[in-house]
């Protein structure tokens, strides 16, 4: 006998292929540090705090998906098994003791076991350790400025770039930091309340006008790496992004030494390439 397939089945099965076509050719195409088209899983990691996250999430799936499909298979059993056609006399049963005790115990068992992850993430995140580098992030309307008081005390401002991609996340002035150091980012905010945020890097933290708060990041990669302001500070909120280059010890320091002569003014907005001094 043979099968086949009508047009249904066919459209059905095209919409199937295409869908995961776009969704693994998406995931296939993203690129370091920036978002990518159809993307359905987190950016790819750039420090240890974002392995961390990565982890941890991936953790709670397995765990959420095993538990969604414990309470399907008893959904399944009640229905089949207990169901007015199987048991036309009802059971009178009102109490059993060891299932309540189960259904207690195991409920906080697994709540322990979240915990304990999540507060060893959440100590990783807020215990800043001993900075190589301290850089001032100040959210404007709408931009951000960057200050390094280690190195020289410049400052700079950051706005978006039209001509710049990816679209909407360039900037003309990129916050540059070198690979495998502990950079200590202090924040705030000069007007209203904005946010510090770099999926790559599992950073994100509130801009608060009179505030410094403060968060850290040691960048495993060199490249760029993109974020955005992630509260809604105004009109313009979708268009000052975040941009770090993460540059080698010896870009880094020729950079600085651009950057001084460029910043030495203070509100200049002349971008300091990371190859070094230009004649």
């Amino acid at each position: 006998m043979k099968m086949s397939m009508g047009p249904v089945g066919r459209h059905l099965l095209g919409l199937a292929v295409a869908g995961l076509t776009l969704a693994t050719g998406g995931a296939a195409s993203a690129e370091l540090g920036q978002p990518a088209a159809w993307e359905w899983t987190l950016q790819q990691s750039g420090s240890p705090v974002m392995d961390n996250i990565v982890w941890f999430h991936n953790f709670l799936f397995v765990l959420i998906t095993l538990i969604t499909l414990f309470v399907l298979a008893l959904l399944v059993i009640v229905v089949v098994k207990f169901n007015a056609r199987a048991n036309p006399v009802p059971s009178r049963t009102t109490h059993n003791t060891l299932i309540e005790v189960a259904w207690t115990l195991v409920p906080v068992l697994i709540l322990v076991g979240i915990s304990v992850p999540s507060f060893r993430l959440l100590f990783l995140e807020l215990d800043v350790p001993k900075a190589d580098l301290t850089i001032k992030a100040t959210g404007k309307q709408w931009y951000w400025s960057y200050a390094y008081p280690d190195n020289g005390k410049f400052e700079f401002d950051s706005l978006m770039a039209q001509d710049k991609q990816p679209r909407l996340l360039g900037v003309d002035n990129e916050m540059v930091v070198p690979v495998n150091k502990v950079v200590r980012v202090q924040v705030t905010g000069a007007d209203v309340i904005h946010a510090f945020a770099l999926p790559s890097f599992g950073v994100k933290i509130d801009a608060i006008p009179g505030r410094l708060n403060e968060t850290w990041f040691k960048a495993t990669k060199t490249g760029m790496f993109y974020g955005q302001c992630s509260e809604l500070c105004g009109k313009d909120h979708a268009f000052m992004p975040i941009a770090i280059r993460v540059v080698s010890d010896q870009e880094f320091a020729s950079w600085v030494e651009t950057a001084k002569k460029k910043y030495a003014s203070g509100g200049t907005s002349t971008y300091a390439s990371t190859a070094g001094p230009t004649q």
